[in-house]
């Protein structure tokens, strides 16, 4: 390879940890199409089989997962590149890339990404609003704000808050369908619960009582969907007390419900503490999610 195209191996890495084009091109933001050209081209210049092909997806030969090794570190190199010279930069300008979960991005970041904006005009602010944890060291985001403690040792971290949860239900729901007395009660009613994670049913089932996924009528696992479906008047679910607060026509039920607080964490990789624009906002960040009443 004469001339090397690091786009080719990153197409190729996104294949290989999906396991098909359509999956890589939800996940890298790049056509089906110029993904299949680009392993394409890949093959030819090593001259090997990478994948493949089967009706389900794209399954790496023995070659593919040997070179899958490689390229990444190919990527962790590239990534401290991109470190090192964004850590040289003394000005506070350029973007900064801020990842949260659908619920803080929605009802929390907004008015703070505002007045960052306001505070540096310099600055360019990117949100990405997901509930997939980004991955810092290979820069999907300069900054996050996650629900999980980072373990990564690479990485600044920060506790910013504790987030309370309760139990709430639009007020029309529970004019028609009646208000719950006790914790038994719940299992009367129609329950909004997660689709894939079993945080609720591990929660409630430390309460004592067995229930599994069936037991919630309603599933999703989209934050601001849980928030708005409550909000409509579909069932009882569970929310941040702090979303509730902005939501008009639902009240906290069973308040005496024993219920977790969510630890709020803000990371950013170890790197970019040398970086100004990065530490500004970092900081920025952090002191007005610690000054924020999330009980």
């Amino acid at each position: 390879m004469n001339h090397f195209d690091w786009n080719l191996v990153k197409s190729f890495l996104a294949v290989a940890r999906t396991g098909s084009l359509s999956g890589a091109a939800r996940s890298s933001g790049i056509s089906q199409p110029t993904l299949g050209r680009h392993v394409g081209e890949l093959e030819s210049q090593l001259r090997v089989t990478l994948f493949e092909r089967e009706r389900r997806g794209m399954a790496m030969t023995e070659a593919g997962r040997e070179l899958f090794e490689k390229a990444l570190g190919l990527e962790r190199e590239a990534a401290a590149f991109s470190l090192t010279a964004t850590g040289q930069s003394s000005e506070i300008a350029g973007t900064i890339r801020i990842a949260a979960s659908e619920i803080v991005a929605h009802y929390v970041l907004p008015p703070i990404i505002a007045e960052l904006k306001s505070t540096e005009p310099a600055l360019e602010i990117e949100l990405v609003s997901s509930n997939e944890v980004q991955n810092l060291l290979i820069r999907d985001a300069d900054i996050a704000v996650r629900m999980v403690e980072p373990a990564q040792a690479e990485l600044l971290i920060r506790k910013v808050n504790d987030v309370s949860i309760g139990c709430y239900a639009a007020t029309t729901y529970l004019e028609g369908n009646g208000r719950p007395a006790r914790t038994d009660d719940l299992l009367e009613h129609v329950l909004i619960g997660y689709d894939r994670t079993d945080l609720l049913i591990n929660g409630i089932r430390e309460l004592g009582y067995d229930v599994d996924r069936h037991s919630f009528a309603i599933r999703t696992d989209a934050q601001v969907v849980h928030s708005k479906l409550i909000e409509a008047a579909a069932g009882i679910g569970f929310m941040p007390n702090f979303v509730a607060r902005q939501i008009k026509g639902v009240e906290r039920i069973l308040p005496e419900l024993p219920t977790r607080s969510i630890p709020m964490w803000l990371a950013a990789h170890r790197e970019l503490r040398t970086s100004r624009r990065v530490r500004r906002a970092y900081d920025f960040l952090a002191n007005r999610l610690s000054d924020l009443d999330f009980s």
